[in-house]
């Protein structure tokens, strides 16, 4: 579980984390929405230790991470994995090789045991033998994102951070991508927060959702309870389509 107290966060006087105050959940899909400039990607990159915040406590677990040692820090990244928008996997390395690459890193087990891993997280994201040889351009979009996934669950992670995961994809393989996400968060009781603007991942997969306006939070709740939310400026967000609105309608 990660929680966030009554975190602030500014850049150049202007304050664009205002007290913001939440729990993400093992074994759920935790979503940071909201519209552009409304702090969902600092609030991300807070939680990972890449922002350093002004005040407030962000807890792993009861660890606070704001005052942890730099090694303290460096344990808490081998219980983290990172899915990037862009998929961010290595141009001159096969499939196979991105994934090895954090094993190689932080893993202290045998060579042997590191490809035995690394096969497992890319058999479990769909991924053929075949293909492991392959370099990622030589892949679809939807592959590297799978790839990128089974990278990120390469050390076994407790916490799962997720970034525009389905960006650049189209509709049918961003579906495959939720339900990917989603099973292994389940499957591995992993913390999962997913950083996004996709309304479909969030009627889909979103069991947790925290609604973010400018640096507030504004609302949270389940992708059930949005149907019956009486938030103007949540409403406004998610059933801005006239697509949208049509099911609103029909959930009330």
């Amino acid at each position: 579980m990660i929680e966030t107290i009554d975190i602030v966060k500014s850049f150049d006087g202007i304050q664009v984390l205002d007290h913001v105050n939440a729990t993400f959940a093992d074994g759920q899909v935790n979503m940071i929405i909201g519209q552009s400039g409304s702090g969902k990607t600092v609030l991300l990159k807070s939680l990972l230790g890449i922002h350093t915040i002004d005040s407030g406590r962000i807890e792993y677990d009861g660890r606070n991470l704001p005052q942890m040692k730099e090694y303290e820090v460096r344990m808490l990244h081998r219980e983290v994995g990172v899915l990037f928008q862009g998929s961010a996997l290595f141009d001159s390395m096969t499939v196979l090789e991105n994934v090895l690459f954090p094993l190689q890193m932080f893993a202290h087990m045998p060579k042997e045991e590191m490809e035995d891993r690394a096969r497992f997280c890319l058999k479990r994201v769909q991924i053929a033998e075949h293909a492991l040889a392959l370099m990622p351009s030589e892949i679809s979009g939807g592959m590297q994102k799978r790839v990128a996934i089974a990278r990120a669950i390469a050390l076994n992670p407790k916490y799962l951070f997720c970034d525009e995961p389905n960006s650049g994809l189209d509709p049918q393989t961003s579906l495959v991508i939720d339900k990917l996400i989603q099973d292994i968060t389940r499957e591995y009781n992993i913390c999962t927060v997913v950083n996004t603007h996709d309304m479909n991942s969030i009627m889909e997969v979103g069991d947790h959702i925290l609604f973010l306006k400018g640096g507030k939070k504004e609302w949270e709740g389940s992708r059930d309870d949005i149907f019956h939310a009486d938030n103007e400026a949540l409403n406004q967000f998610v059933f801005a389509s006239k697509l949208y609105k049509e099911i609103q309608k029909v959930h009330k």
